[in-house]
């Protein structure tokens, strides 16, 4: 029945944060056009928590953007490594499947799970409830976003017969060892160990197959490359430097432009051409179609070559264990 929602807790707040006219609306929405039941989801309101410290993060003023030589030592550390070989070790069959299923290395997959959360560790102490009531009703910047993602959340919990009380995540409410957002859990997350229930939470499997998934439907290439370093001359070089993440420009554009491959990339190929502050210097990097689809899932070019040269680092140590 459409109504059916979660199993009732039993409990309600004696005080309620988020109650009046934008509850009613949202409510009245959820109830029209999803077939929620209206009294249900006050009740839920009712016990959804109003976090200053939520509103406080996501509107601290931006720290220092930290070059990539200070970047890159926060997650290629030997324990981070370590730590993920072991993880690699204890899913090796789920890792396995899923580089077969959907083509994304086991590598890569570790690594992204090993940035966003230490491969489980640090996955958020918020509940998802209160971290996107609180930024859907009381963060106008960005209110709808998270209005999106809290009707997401809602349905989520209702497809996955959850109450929505008991799931935690960051105070944005993205989740699990994958942190994705409600939305990307409704689109890309998978059952991949077969119980007949999605959890990303607490089943590495669910994570694993979910991660790949995620990469598999952004266009992730099997066996493709993921940057090719680049040597610079002349005095365009600024121009082939792309304003954003998307590849806007060919190879052969940029080789106009003073910009040579290191290794064999296809002339027509898009790519996006960024610079780094590395210890030794300026580094030159040509971002692959494949680099692309790691900044679908943050969309910080530092943050892809992360992912990037961990997964090298984590197969290098694994490759080295006999």
């Amino acid at each position: 029945m459409a109504g059916i929602f979660w199993a009732a807790s039993g409990q309600t707040a004696l005080a309620a944060d988020y109650q009046g006219p934008n509850v009613d609306e949202f409510v009245a929405e959820m109830t029209r056009d999803y077939g929620f039941a209206s009294e249900q989801l006050l009740d839920l309101f009712a016990q959804a928590e109003r976090k200053q410290a939520i509103l406080d993060a996501i509107s601290r003023p931006a720290e220092r953007v930290k070059p990539w030589k200070e970047y890159r030592p926060i997650f290629i550390t030997d324990s981070r490594i370590a730590q993920g070989v072991d993880f690699w070790r204890q899913n090796e069959e789920a890792l396995a499947r899923a580089e077969q299923v959907y083509g994304v290395p086991a590598e890569v997959i570790v690594a992204i799970i090993g940035v966003e959360t230490f491969y489980g560790r640090n996955t958020g102490n918020y509940r998802v409830i209160d971290a996107l009531s609180t930024l859907g009703f009381d963060y106008p910047p960005r209110q709808p976003f998270f209005r999106q993602q809290l009707k997401e959340f809602l349905l989520l919990a209702r497809e996955e017969q959850v109450d929505p009380l008991t799931l935690k995540g960051s105070y944005a409410g993205a989740m699990g060892l994958p942190q994705f957002m409600p939305s990307s859990f409704r689109a890309y997350a998978v059952d991949f160990d077969d119980d007949g229930r999605i959890d990303i939470w607490s089943n590495p499997v669910d994570a694993i197959g979910s991660a790949a998934s995620y990469f598999k439907q952004h266009g992730w290439a099997s066996g493709e490359p993921v940057v090719a370093r680049a040597e610079v001359d002349g005095e365009r070089v600024a121009e082939g430097l792309s304003p954003g993440l998307d590849p806007v420009k060919s190879v052969a554009e940029l080789r106009e432009l003073g910009w040579t491959a290191a290794s064999p990339v296809a002339d027509d190929t898009a790519v996006t051409a960024f610079r780094l502050e590395g210890v030794e210097g300026d580094e030159y990097w040509l971002g692959l179609p494949n680099f692309y689809v790691i900044t679908r899932y943050n969309r910080s070019v530092m943050y892809a070559m992360a992912v990037h040269q961990l997964s090298e680092a984590l197969a290098a140590a694994r490759g080295q264990q006999p």
